[in-house]
């Protein structure tokens, strides 16, 4: 291979009309037009951003896809440019035209380019009758590569910025090709108006069309179904390009490259985007049993007692996410999570066994789920323990930990518990996710929510501090669940509206906010009988203990443990380890029972106490 000849790949690939009915006339991106009108008035121009990409390049009706050395060499030879080098750390290539008839003297390919030499070609370069161009590649890593000579370097072509003539109303011209804007010192291109600063931004919809329709025939059945029904192709055509927002457009060509080896037909290009962003082929999503989901709610019920409308929404939330329907109210393409709820309601009743309950459903057990205390998360730094540091700072390559645990474990669900104790900061992020379904972390991966539940809980409108510091309950079990609800609503609403100022969350949320009720003393007396249950059970299995008691003990111990329900399921747990657990414990230990059958006699003491007795039963 010749030096001239570029290593990096130019496809051009004819579009097929058929699969793009009345599509906007391509043009060219912005930063090219740029060039091409201010080439005359600018010797140096600063591209920024998007730079490592691929570019689709319009014409006719063809599209060539390339690098950008392979764009700018497109548009330079278009343009009359006879001359195009690239210097890139330690070496000087030719891009375009026989450097032989140059007059320039360039290094040899295993030769080892400094800085001051890099300076006097460039100042050939400029200086070349013929109209040439130099691209100054990897800019951004010159500063460690050469931290003696970059100053001097940059100074000298600072200097050919100004010095430089124009020829034939046009400049020999520099590309400084960087990561960031600020890669290159203010002094350099703030107030220099030889130089433009032009940011290449991630392929936009158009941009983003124009390489799938290119390499669109690459994937098994795009031909065949843009001749039988070209609306339903451009159709698939446009939800793939929602689909990949934000994507570069190299990643687009990974997804095609990954379809066409999955073999999936076009029309399951979802797919591949879907492995694409997750990197798990697997999806939980569409193996869900439907016989499971139809006794859902008998399993959840007996999970989660005495709280039927959190358990039927809960389930219209699961049900929807099948056919993948959350959120598509507002975009038939959107990527925001499968559901979310938000369980506010007293402390006890349930709200955190119901989100564990859900994942046992969906995800075979009810410790895949990924648990965030949001108190732990009340400090304005906050915000970097869930996304990671910014670049810059100690740890930033280390990832946030919602973003690292949702790469890791895309089908899940994320429970945020006590959500009004996180730092105020933090609600943005939710926001995020709740309109995008994705965040970006302190690496700068993108992380997706797809595919994942999201469970907020509260204990909003349950208490207030009072101004004198004193704790007020604004709820109680004496009022009607109608009341409870509209209460604890208002509470809400009036924490995201007037103390946080946000209320787009509350909008966000929409219908999906649950409120539990108190347990009513009919579902108070079915928690006891299955706390003791497990009680009664884990000493069967694991001492082979039998203890009994008489329907009167029974009755006793129900009224103790159930007397007071303001502490919800919690509540009644406690209650029962001490009039229970706690003494028959004692008596275990008196009689160094082993094994065996016991009776337990209870019987209601003074004070509002109990006497617990254990007598062994004769095998």
């Amino acid at each position: 291979m010749s030096q001239n000849e570029s290593t990096s790949p130019v496809r051009a690939l004819e579009r097929d009309p058929a699969s793009a009915p009345d599509t906007p006339e391509t043009q060219e991106p912005k930063w090219i037009r740029e060039i091409r009108r201010f080439l005359g008035v600018k010797s140096q121009f600063i591209l920024w951003g998007d730079i490592h990409d691929i570019y689709p390049f319009p014409s006719g009706d063809q599209v060539t896809v390339g690098t950008l050395e392979n764009y700018l060499k497109l548009v330079l030879s278009d343009l009359g440019y006879q001359r195009f080098f690239k210097l890139e750390p330690f070496r000087l290539t030719t891009l375009l035209g026989d450097p032989a008839t140059s007059g320039l003297t360039l290094p040899r390919p295993e030769e080892t380019v400094t800085l001051t030499r890099a300076e006097e070609l460039a100042s050939q370069i400029v200086a070349l009758p013929q109209p040439a161009a130099l691209m100054i590649q990897y800019g951004s890593r010159f500063n460690d590569l050469y931290p003696q000579e970059l100053a001097k370097f940059q100074y000298g072509l600072f200097r050919l910025s100004m010095e430089s003539q124009a020829r034939a109303g046009r400049f020999n011209l520099i590309f400084w090709v960087m990561d960031k804007e600020n890669d290159l010192p203010a002094w350099y291109c703030l107030d220099n108006p030889r130089v433009r600063v032009l940011p290449i931004p991630r392929p936009d919809h158009d941009a983003r069309r124009q390489v799938i329709t290119a390499v669109g025939p690459l994937v098994k059945g795009y031909k065949a179904l843009a001749e039988a029904n070209p609306k339903l192709s451009w159709s698939h055509i446009n939800r793939l390009i929602d689909q990949t927002e934000g994507l570069f457009a190299s990643e687009l060509i990974s997804i095609v490259a990954l379809a066409a080896q999955e073999g999936l037909p076009f029309e399951r290009i979802s797919e591949a985007v879907r492995h694409y962003k997750l990197g798990v082929p697997d999806n939980p999503w569409a193996k869900l049993d439907r016989s499971v989901i139809e006794a859902g709610e008998e399993r959840l019920a007996a999970r989660v007692i005495g709280q039927t409308k959190a358990v039927s929404l809960s389930l219209d939330i699961i049900k929807r996410s099948i056919y993948d329907l959350s959120g598509s109210q507002f975009s038939s393409q959107g990527q925001r999570p499968k559901g979310v709820l938000f369980f506010a309601g007293p402390t006890g009743v349930g709200k955190t066994e119901l989100a564990k309950s859900l994942t046992e459903l969906i995800f075979g057990s009810p410790e895949n789920h990924l648990r965030f205390d949001m108190s732990e998360f009340n400090q304005p730094h906050s915000d970097q323990r869930l996304l990671g540091a910014p670049p810059g700072y100690a740890g930033y390559d280390v990832g946030g930990e919602l973003t690292n645990a949702i790469k890791q474990k895309p089908f899940t669900l994320v429970l945020f518990d006590e959500i009004e104790k996180a730092h105020p900061k933090i609600m943005d992020i939710f926001l995020q996710i709740l309109d995008d379904g994705r965040l970006t972390s302190g690496r700068g991966e993108t992380v997706y929510f797809s595919d994942a539940i999201l469970v907020f809980t509260s204990n909003l409108g349950v208490y207030r501090d009072s101004p004198g510091g004193v704790r007020e309950e604004l709820v109680n079990p004496t009022m009607s669940y109608e009341e409870l609800s509209e209460k604890i609503l208002a509470a809400i609403a009036d924490f995201f509206r007037f103390q946080l100022s946000r209320p787009e969350i509350l909008n966000r949320l929409g219908p999906n906010v649950v409120i539990f009720d108190f347990i009513r003393p009919q579902g108070a007396q079915l928690i006891f009988q299955k706390a003791l249950n497990n009680v009664l059970y884990k000493l069967q299995s694991t001492r082979d203990l039998e203890v009994t008691l008489p329907e009167a003990s029974l009755a006793t111990l129900g009224k103790l443990v159930t007397r007071d329900l303001s502490m919800g399921g919690r509540g009644i747990g406690n209650a029962l380890e001490e009039f229970f657990v706690n003494p028959l414990s004692r008596e275990l230990f008196q009689l160094n029972a082993k094994s065996g059958r016991l009776k337990c006699q209870i019987n209601p003491g003074p004070d509002g106490q109990c006497s617990l007795k254990l007598t062994r039963i004769p095998s």
